[in-house]
């Protein structure tokens, strides 16, 4: 036994502890803040360059387009097609991540099951998407089927692929206390593999996100010239046979606006609940 003590540490004569930041280094630590004023300048380059261009079909101002945007708000007509757009996209996107989660779960299980990915990968993840499209239509017809199908196979390569080179980085350390409390099969992925492996597998969900976002715009300005209707991407190119370049435009930013927000408040904040939480991520 010892007896304990505590000892009263004195301050250093000299030093000069700085208490708080300045203002103007607190608000530049801001993270929103600083892409905030990325978008302005880009939005005051833009404007710039329309005016020098100071032609409104080849490119109209960003005055011009927010117009555009607001007058498709208003209309709801904007706010109905990003609505079909976004039920077809999270449809594929969701059967795409059930379907590489299974393929890499047989590949850490099984020898086979890594052969059967590794084969897979190398023949479709270097396949386009959209080239895929024309085979889709014969086979499911004009509707959602067509869209969903080149989805899938969109994000099922690029998320599998991240997910089992995370699965593949795990430490043999964390796997062998898996084992050690009997975690076998399912188990072993969903408590030892998963949350290891985490930081690569949101990189692939994020991959995978982008890939199927930009596939289902351009898949809907073949699928929607086909059948008469369609989502945002139809509506882009609607817009653009008729000369409409600045709601062309405002159909670009919906996408653009779109993809900020998913990165900025679904993704962002899994990395900061989980990967950063948990110290796996600066």
């Amino acid at each position: 036994m010892r007896q304990e003590y505590e000892i009263t540490l004195e301050p250093l004569p000299g030093v000069r502890v700085e208490r708080e930041l300045p203002w103007r280094q607190r608000l530049w630590q801001q993270g929103w803040l600083r892409k905030s004023l990325i978008l302005i300048v880009l939005a005051i380059l833009w404007e710039a360059a329309a005016r020098y261009q100071n032609n409104d079909l080849l490119l109209p101002s960003f005055l011009q387009t927010l117009s555009a945007f607001y007058d498709g708000m208003a209309s709801g007509e904007l706010l109905s097609k990003v609505s079909i757009s976004l039920v077809v996209l999270i449809k594929g996107y969701l059967i795409g991540i059930v379907l590489a989660f299974a393929l890499t779960t047989l590949a850490v299980s099984t020898q086979l099951g890594r052969d059967l990915l590794s084969t897979l990968t190398s023949m479709f993840n270097p396949l386009p998407a959209i080239a895929l499209l024309p085979l889709a239509l014969l086979w499911f017809g004009l509707g959602q089927n067509s869209l969903i199908f080149v989805l899938v196979h969109s994000v099922l390569w690029a998320l599998a692929l991240n997910t089992y080179s995370g699965f593949l980085g795990v430490s043999e350390t964390l796997r062998m206390a898996g084992r050690n409390y009997g975690l076998k099969g399912i188990r072993f992925v969903l408590f030892i593999l998963i949350p290891a492996a985490l930081p690569s597998i949101l990189a692939g969900l994020k991959i995978g996100w982008a890939f199927a976002w930009r596939t289902l715009i351009a898949a809907e300005l073949v699928f929607g010239a086909t059948s008469g209707k369609g989502g945002l991407g139809w509506y882009i190119f609607q817009n653009r046979n008729e000369l409409y370049t600045d709601k062309v435009f405002a159909g670009l930013a919906v996408v653009i606006l779109i993809g900020l927000l998913v990165e900025n408040l679904v993704f962002d904040t899994l990395e900061r609940v989980t990967v950063k939480r948990w110290g796996m991520q600066r």
